[in-house]
């Protein structure tokens, strides 16, 4: 028989299900993909595969991670993903489940994170739906919600096409540029009895995707370009995905004597080394000559500086700049709406997967210096330059840092260096927040584990949940997730602190608690100045107080130790220090409440 007539499912070292159910196949292929963690909020659309999962073949699996709300279910698929690299698996109920999980859907899209969000719907065989729910709850199609922001969506109508489905699903959202998927499978299809020949697919045939290297004349003329720069700058954002992007990163700084700003997608540049510019975009900008920029997502928002609160922007390069671009990010562009900015004018636009081009980027600027002195001298000079300037603004952030020890609410400098004071000697992991900048600017990030990118600036939800996750992708390691989780939006989704506690995730929280949503106070404040009206009154309507949320007695709420609301600097270390042991001795997250200055 000719290959391409038997079922795609039995080529290779397929395997015959032992499927009673439809939802059990889905499991199997779910299984057999390597998926460790299904988030989700209980809904009556996928109770099918519910059961599947906690119940086919006596195991439980994958393991199952309860939540309140489907936000939060994505959210720790987000945080995972960022931890490891990985997509798990979140489901959503039927229209009313995945309107939830929207936000954070669009979270995941914007932050460029794999996962799989899968759905169950009414019966689309309008027959067989039960009186009223299941007429609401079904969708033609119900992929239609998340279209705009997921990679790939769909609704199979078979089992082979479900495991055909699984399986593009997983593909597809691993694939550089990674974002999430959705697939929905009908209710009818989950719970009827399985009555055909079914085989789990031999995944050995289903191989991931290479990735996208770079046009090598191109990447030749930008090593050129590089050695002949007066003061190169070099700028990445999501580069860290990669832990070895950012070794190659490093090292074509230090053959370059080039400062690295580091945009925060993910871990990036350590923050001791010499050459980290980062928080003097604006100074670093304005010296160069050639601007390096690597997974740069938005190319306009890294070169420009607005002015005022008008739409007015500048430019921070100088004009004549060389500008250099190396990234997948064109081949994955949405239209509803855009994560990134206007076309920024570019001299070279490099499409390739940054873990391939650097490295090879890094092996021809060294194979033109070895025999050059002149330009190795230049470079070497231009490094101790930029290592003289790192040391000077990591004194003066101490010394701002330790200026505000006295003050309450607590100042964002002290907080931070209080925390690291207590920290520096674990194995930690910020797995969210930052006090502002000041965690960046006082804590030492060296390993990629150390640092999972901020949130990707969608929306607010994200923090709790996704903390959880990446605290899930870190069992197993001696790693401390802490997670510098700020007020607001924790108060987006409380309920993940009952996940939390529930699945005994070890975890140190510190609430960033400015009593505000202040990136909109921050917006009154800049229009009350500039249409000259009371600045007094930007705190209404943006304000969390009259009454003050205490987030203490919320996680204890939860079932959560806590401490706090602390307001005594004096108070803030052992508070910290007691916390810290919890999370170590039994494994729990603890939560510290502290009442903190807004910047």
């Amino acid at each position: 028989m000719q290959l391409h007539s038997l079922p795609l499912a039995r080529v290779g070292n397929a395997v015959r299900s032992r499927a009673e159910f439809g939802s059990d196949y889905l499991v199997e292929i779910i299984r057999a993909l390597g998926v460790e963690f299904a988030a989700f909020n209980p809904g009556s659309s996928f109770r099918g595969l519910h059961d599947s999962i906690v119940n086919f073949g006596g195991v439980h699996s994958p393991e199952v991670i309860e939540c309140t709300h489907e936000e939060i279910s994505v959210a720790i698929a987000h945080g995972y993903a960022k931890a490891t690299g990985k997509p798990m698996v979140a489901i959503a109920h039927d229209v009313v489940g995945l309107q939830h999980a929207t936000m954070a859907i669009f979270n995941a899209w914007v932050d460029r994170v794999p996962m799989m969000v899968l759905g169950g719907t009414g019966p689309v065989d309008a027959i067989q739906r039960r009186p009223w729910i299941d007429w609401m709850h079904t969708a033609l199609v119900q992929g239609n919600i998340v279209r705009d922001y997921t990679k790939w969506d769909d609704q199979p109508a078979s089992l082979p096409a479900s495991a055909d489905s699984l399986i593009r699903a997983y593909r597809l959202t691993t694939a550089e540029p990674t974002a999430p998927v959705y697939v929905c499978f009908d209710s009818t299809l989950q719970e009827m009895r399985v009555e055909e020949e079914l085989y789990v697919p031999d995944l050995g045939k289903y191989p991931m995707p290479t990735r996208v290297g770079p046009d090598p004349v191109a990447l030749e003329r930008t090593a050129d370009r590089l050695v002949a720069a007066e003061r190169p700058v070099l700028v990445a954002d999501f580069l860290g995905r990669n832990p070895d992007a950012v070794r190659a990163l490093v090292a074509l700084a230090e053959a370059l004597g080039a400062p690295v700003l580091d945009r925060g997608g993910r871990f990036n540049m350590p923050t001791t080394h010499p050459l980290d510019q980062t928080g003097a975009a604006q100074e670093t900008l304005s010296d160069a000559d050639l601007v390096l920029m690597l997974d740069v997502q938005d190319p306009f928002g890294a070169l420009t500086v607005p002015e005022g609160v008008a739409p007015a922007t500048r430019y921070q390069q100088p004009p004549d700049a060389t500008v250099i671009t190396i990234s997948t990010k064109d081949l994955l562009v949405g239209s509803w709406t855009s994560e990134f900015q206007r076309e920024a004018p570019v001299d070279v636009a490099i499409t390739a997967d940054t873990s391939i081009a650097v490295p090879q980027l890094l092996d021809l600027v060294r194979e033109r210096l070895v025999h050059d002195s002149v330009r190795r001298d230049h470079f070497s000079q231009r490094g101790a330059e930029w290592a003289d300037r790192n040391r000077a603004r990591r004194r003066q952030w101490r010394a701002e840092a330790q200026a505000g020890a006295g003050r309450s609410p607590l100042s964002l400098g002290f907080a931070a260096a209080t925390i690291w004071d207590v920290i520096r000697d674990e194995d930690w992991a910020l797995v969210n927040g930052g006090l502002g900048s000041w965690a960046r600017r006082l804590w030492s990030f060296r390993e990629p584990y150390q640092f999972i990118g901020t949130s990707g600036g969608a929306g607010l939800g994200y923090g709790m949940g996704a903390s959880i996750g990446a605290a899930l992708g870190l069992r197993g390691t001696n790693h401390i997730p802490i997670n510098l989780q700020a007020d607001g939006d924790l108060l987006m989704t409380p309920g993940a602190l009952w996940t939390a506690a529930h699945h005994r995730v070890p975890m140190l929280t510190i609430i960033h608690n400015n009593r505000s949503f202040y990136n909109s106070e921050e917006h009154a404040i800049r229009m009350a100045n500039f249409r000259e009206r009371p600045v007094e009154h930007a705190g209404i309507g943006t304000q969390i107080v009259d009454p003050s949320v205490n987030y203490a007695t919320l996680a204890r709420g939860f079932g959560l130790p806590a401490e706090g609301p602390i307001t005594d600097p004096k108070e803030l270390r052992p508070a910290v220090e007691r916390a810290l042991r919890l999370v170590k001795d039994e494994g729990a997250t603890v939560v510290v409440d502290v009442v903190c200055e807004a910047r």
